[in-house]
């Protein structure tokens, strides 16, 4: 008898110890069983799923430039404006999808309704490109002039692409961030998994754009934009069908309610409570019993300095004894100290979010000026053209290049130097080593289009788009930007995930792609700005529509000047922050530049 019972208790342990530790359940609703669900090979479903729902996107992304110049008839200016905002518009989408996801839907249903949408939107580019566009067959390709178009047949194609920018924007920040959630990080090898997987989630986003940017890049080019159009669409949709066929294996966390709600009870309750004295070293504030965060996550965030103004939320007045007393506890007057914390975690958070709003207008860049700049140099090598566009692949070779250099030598080797038992470069640093890389880039592509006019063919300037000058020359800007990318958009991806609070991770995602919508708004003002300025006293501008007429170098120094100031207070920034701290979890300390 002694012995059966022995059995149950190490049958027990054993079954206690075959479920998640963070609070996931599986498809079913039931808690997560480590064995069957997540891990990589739910990991790896979500990462093929980016990557072909990336080529997607960049089958439409990455010569949308060319399709407005060449199709549509517009000025570079104009072109270079719209595709800013439409990528703008694409990453303001996912915070739309964000909040649809920590508050109701989840980050499953979300991922599964956009990318459904993504791909109504791509089919309806197809068509209306196919049908109405594209006229006469085979226009579009820098030597056959495409026919006017109608308002109605203009704005079924804006239309369509801003479909497709809801569609990608909802479906981005909660795919990576739902890929992430298929690794426990309470459990250590799980933990170094998940920190794994968002540099393999960038390298799968990266490689899966390199068919759009080579081939697709290249049938586009030649005026084969429905074909290109079509493949996109195909894409997709094998996108989603692997993505559904995953279901009963993935991990899930459920919504926690509508975050902004908590947000205004602790500003509300901090408000009227303005006037009360706050207790000494924080104690005596209102705390819940058990742990738990007020529905906004599994894990208690405990109490940090900073904010003071805030506390008060959390401050027990008589008062508030007294309702208690009469079971009238309101959340609008009394917060607990968790709550609290929630707020100051993202008001911490946004001045780093700040400070990498201008990294994005250096990247938006490469798919924009970047793409015009290659048009205007010698794009051949004997007989074969070089789509302008597809220069891009020499980005995501650098991705993947240092993606592996950061992971297997850079990262091993800092944690050699430093000694410690964290590896490498924090978060904050890596993002602060993006922007000087970035810095960089900006230089040598500004020293690039110096020679490119010096080396114009026969000094013609007035000549368009004519240059003896390689377009191979760009290689070290794409390059610049690739390796730039990994240690910014990497580490913003780790940083966001980590330091949000749980019931608001996919937020914390959707701040890394607004961050990149605000950089190409950003950009497109900064166009303007710069285009109005310059055109004074009859001249062209920096950016005409006849490039050697122009002075794209001045804007690229001008965007290596700015990015310098921002470096500056990127690091007085992360300096200052401070860690979120975890019950449960060892308390990080601050994270310095």
């Amino acid at each position: 008898m002694a012995c059966l019972e022995v059995s149950n208790e190490v049958n027990l342990k054993e079954e206690k110890e075959e479920y998640t530790l963070d609070g996931t359940v599986d498809w079913q609703g039931g808690a997560a069983v480590r064995a069957k669900s997540g891990n990589w090979i739910a990991g790896t479903i979500i990462l093929l799923n980016q990557g072909l729902a990336t080529l997607a996107f960049f089958g439409v992304g990455v010569n949308l430039v060319l399709f407005l110049t060449r199709v549509l008839q517009q000025n570079n200016a104009d072109a270079a404006n719209n595709v800013s905002k439409w990528t703008g518009t694409v990453y303001i989408f996912s915070l739309v999808g964000a909040f649809l996801s920590d508050s109701y839907w989840g980050r499953y249903k979300t991922c599964a309704i956009f990318q459904g949408i993504f791909v109504i939107g791509l089919i309806s580019l197809s068509l209306s490109s196919y049908l109405f566009l594209i006229r006469p067959k085979g226009c579009g390709d820098e030597l056959t002039i495409c026919g006017s178009h109608s308002n109605l047949e203009v704005g079924l194609f804006y239309l369509s692409i801003y479909l497709v920018a809801l569609g990608n924007g909802g479906y981005q920040p909660n795919i990576a961030t739902f890929g992430a959630d298929q690794f426990d990080e309470e459990d250590p090898k799980e933990g170094h998994s998940k920190v794994a997987f968002f540099s393999y989630f960038y390298l799968a986003l990266n490689l899966g754009s390199l068919f759009s940017n080579t081939i697709l890049g290249y049938f586009e080019d030649e005026g084969m934009w429905a074909l290109g159009f079509w493949a996109s669409a195909g894409s997709a949709i094998a996108a989603l069908v692997l993505f559904l066929g995953g279901t009963t294996r993935y991990r899930h966390f459920k919504p926690r309610g509508n975050p902004l709600f908590r947000f205004c009870q602790v500003i509300v309750a901090a408000s009227k409570k303005w006037k009360v004295e706050m207790p000494v070293d924080g104690e005596d504030l209102y705390d819940t019993d058990g742990g738990e965060c007020c529905d906004g996550g599994n894990r208690k965030m405990l109490h940090t300095h900073g904010f003071k103004f805030l506390d008060r939320a959390a401050v027990i007045t008589t008062r508030d004894l007294d309702e208690h007393k009469q079971g009238l506890h309101s959340p609008w007057r009394l917060c607990p100290i968790a709550q609290v914390e929630e707020v100051k975690c993202i008001l911490r958070i946004l001045p780093i979010w700040l400070c990498t709003i201008l990294y994005s207008v250096v990247f938006t860049q490469m798919a924009s000026l970047f793409v015009e700049q290659g048009a205007a140099m010698k794009t051949t090598i004997s007989n074969f053209k070089i789509p302008p566009a597809s220069m891009s692949s020499f980005d995501i070779l650098s991705v993947a290049v240092f993606v592996f250099l950061y992971r297997q030598v850079l990262d091993p080797l800092v944690g050699r130097i430093k000694k410690t038992k964290s590896k490498g470069l924090t978060e904050l640093q890596r993002m602060g080593v993006g922007l000087v890389i970035a810095i960089m880039a900006m230089v040598a592509a500004g020293i690039v289009e110096c020679y490119r006019l010096k080396y114009a063919r026969g000094g013609c300037r007035n000549c368009k788009n004519s240059s003896s000058l390689s377009i191979f020359w760009q290689v070290p800007q794409y390059g610049l930007i690739g390796a730039s990318e990994v240690f910014m958009y990497v580490g913003q991806l780790e940083f966001f995930n980590s330091q949000a609070p749980d019931g608001l991770k996919s937020f914390g995602s959707a701040l890394c792609m607004t961050s990149i919508s605000l950089g190409n708004y950003a950009s497109d003002l900064l166009v303007t700005m710069v285009m109005k300025i310059s055109t004074e006293h009859n001249t062209p501008g920096w950016i005409p529509g006849n490039l050697n007429k122009g002075h794209l170098d001045r804007f690229y120094f001008l965007l290596a000047a700015l990015t310098t100031v921002d470096l500056v207070l990127y690091i007085a920034c992360a300096r200052w922050y401070k860690s979120i701290k975890l019950q449960g979890n060892k308390e990080q300390g601050k994270s310095n530049v």
